[in-house]
């Protein structure tokens, strides 16, 4: 499998570090597959239905040729060919994509799905209908038995691919496992942390992105948790996985570099 990093929303909040929409879009033989969308076409043609809040605190740069489907197309690829979206969570800056694969099918953990189609009052800001008005194939997922590097209920999608259950940020928060055709692991570990930091010894964050944390979480104590057991893969087998969130942008910066 070929695997592409790409950005698909520069936003550059006022209170915090620049911050990248850090998509994976890998080449298999069966299909295009995506890790998260990003913003989508229908984002940037309405960029009201994100909301005024959403766009004052990250400021996102509204870029065309960030989307995912501008830049499978740089890659000589067509869009149509992706038959696989793989969300880590449905919050509006990894999902808005999703129309523009209408033809594909959308995985997400069932948790996840629920919390967006039923959101409590709390989480009515974070999930954007619109996105998904086009009816997606949804494709949920429970917990699964296997297990993979200590993290029990995993879904492996296939050989290559895993669903692992990451909750705290939100209800149905997963990270999303693809493996290399060297056997290395990237671990698209999504919203479960926001800084690349936040993995060293001893951990480090912004105070403002600490505190974003924190108030975005609808479980903080089971955010802590699981980023605790991040760190411990992280450190522990470094030489098998690499983990990175979807926001740190010298992540981002250092993966694309190759």
């Amino acid at each position: 499998m070929r695997i592409h990093h790409l950005n698909c929303a520069t936003m550059r909040p006022p209170l915090a570090p620049p911050m990248v929409a850090h998509v994976l879009l890998v080449e298999r033989p069966q299909g295009l597959a995506l890790v998260d969308t990003g913003l989508g076409t229908g984002d940037l043609a309405d960029r009201r239905r994100l909301g005024f809040g959403f766009v004052a605190s990250v400021r996102p740069a509204f870029d065309p040729a960030e989307t995912a489907q501008a830049q499978i197309k740089a890659h000589g690829l067509d869009p149509a060919d992706v038959t696989d979206v793989l969300l880590t969570h449905l919050d509006l800056d990894h999902a808005g994509g999703l129309s523009d694969f209408p033809q594909a099918r959308v995985h997400v953990h069932a948790r996840e799905h629920e919390a967006a189609m039923a959101p409590s009052l709390r989480e009515k800001a974070r999930y954007i209908g619109a996105q998904w008005a086009h009816g997606p194939q949804w494709t949920t997922h429970t917990e699964g038995n296997d297990s993979w590097f200590g993290f029990p209920s995993v879904t492996a999608l296939d050989d290559d691919v895993v669903l692992i259950p990451l909750p705290g940020h939100t209800r149905g928060h997963s990270g999303i496992a693809v493996r290399r055709d060297d056997g290395h692991w990237l671990l698209h570990a999504g919203d479960a942390f926001f800084a690349g930091t936040q993995l060293d010894q001893p951990p480090t964050c912004p105070s403002s992105l600490a505190a974003f944390q924190r108030l975005m979480a609808v479980s903080n104590q089971r955010r802590v948790d699981n980023l605790a057991r991040l760190q411990e893969l992280a450190h522990g087998h470094s030489n098998e996985v690499t983990v990175f969130c979807a926001h740190d942008r010298a992540q981002y910066d250092a993966l694309s570099a190759g």
